[in-house]
């Protein structure tokens, strides 16, 4: 249940009434906040003549509920919006930081393609322990130097808690992966923090479980909180993934955080990302991620799905049409 405090309240009072009834207190821009367990009916009585007003969740959805909050929340970076139903933002760049050369080679790909925000990883959370596991805080010092000479905005992915603070330090925008997004001293990290945080959906979560982990950042009072889906695991064997296009019908409708889609991951082979990229663009969704190499064969991780310069450049180019007629534009 979320209760909206009335606004004379002050946040020390508000803070003490949240201790008392074991519930969270939440700051939702103008609003004071107290989420407590869906499970309760009515006001407990020592809130009733706080409460201006108080809305009953259907599950352990609330703050990222259309029932509470029928319209988009909106993550900033600047002067970019994401999530104003306006803009969809391509995410360009490799799976894993491997050299200074090839960092560099990927971040003007990027910026000549007219993006914004760069992704790569330093810390690569591997199905194997045999293969190449990141560059780690060198990786985050390459993805710093891309910042200031290149002026793209960094998502970079935090793996465990041994270096979340560090990876809050230098992104602008947290990645939680599909391995990582069941670890609570992540989930509270990035919600004590407040920079925008992207969290992929594990191949075997329910479309429930990502919204829950969602709340774990919102509770903690980080709204810039956006959604990812990568795929999941299914029957097929001929693709890495399934990418759940319902599933991100479903989050559209029900959630009110902005949509990320990952057709990369999903496909796990660069024949069919330009395809499923271009089918996630007429979804609408506020944005999506997209893996390209300088050479992808000499990948250290995630060879066969990353795009070339020229395979990358040509998505690119053909999405900007298709924005246009759903009317958005694509940065």
């Amino acid at each position: 249940m979320i209760i909206q405090l009335h606004p004379d309240i002050p946040q020390s009072e508000a803070e003490r009434l949240a201790r008392s009834v074991a519930a969270f207190y939440v700051h939702d821009g103008e609003k004071q906040l107290l989420v407590t367990s869906s499970s309760e009916k009515s006001l407990h009585p020592t809130l009733e003549r706080f409460a201006k007003s108080h809305w009953v969740a259907d599950s352990d959805i609330q703050l990222s509920s259309r029932s509470y909050r029928a319209e988009n929340r909106i993550t900033r970076m600047g002067d970019m919006e994401l999530g104003n139903g306006l803009n969809t933002v391509v995410i360009g760049g490799p799976c894993s930081v491997e050299n200074e050369s090839q960092i560099r080679s990927a971040a003007q790909l990027v910026k000549d393609n007219g993006l914004h925000i760069f992704r790569a990883g330093a810390f690569k959370p591997r199905t194997s322990p045999y293969t190449f596991q990141g560059l780690g805080m060198e990786g985050l010092e390459l993805l710093e130097m891309v910042r200031a000479e290149y002026g793209l905005r960094i998502i970079t992915e935090v793996k465990d808690s041994s270096h979340v603070e560090a990876v809050i330090e230098t992104a602008d925008i947290i990645q939680i992966g599909a391995k990582a997004m069941y670890d609570h001293s992540i989930l509270h990290a990035c919600g004590e923090s407040r920079k925008p945080v992207l969290i992929k959906r594990g191949f075997g979560t329910t479309l429930q479980e990502l919204a829950q982990a969602a709340e774990f950042i919102l509770s903690k009072g980080n709204m810039q909180v956006m959604l990812c889906e990568r795929g999941i695991r299914s029957f097929e064997t001929k693709t890495r993934f399934t990418l759940d296009l319902c599933g991100a019908a479903w989050l559209k409708y029900a959630c009110n955080l902005p949509i990320i889609l990952d057709p990369s991951h999903a496909m796990g082979y660069a024949y069919g990302v330009p395809d499923l990229a271009r089918a996630c663009m007429a979804m609408g969704v506020d944005g999506l991620l997209i893996e390209t190499h300088p050479e992808p064969a000499k990948a250290l991780s995630d060879a066969s799905q990353q795009l070339n310069p020229s395979e990358f450049t040509a998505l690119v180019a053909s999405l900007h049409p298709i924005a246009k007629a759903i009317d958005r534009k694509l940065i």
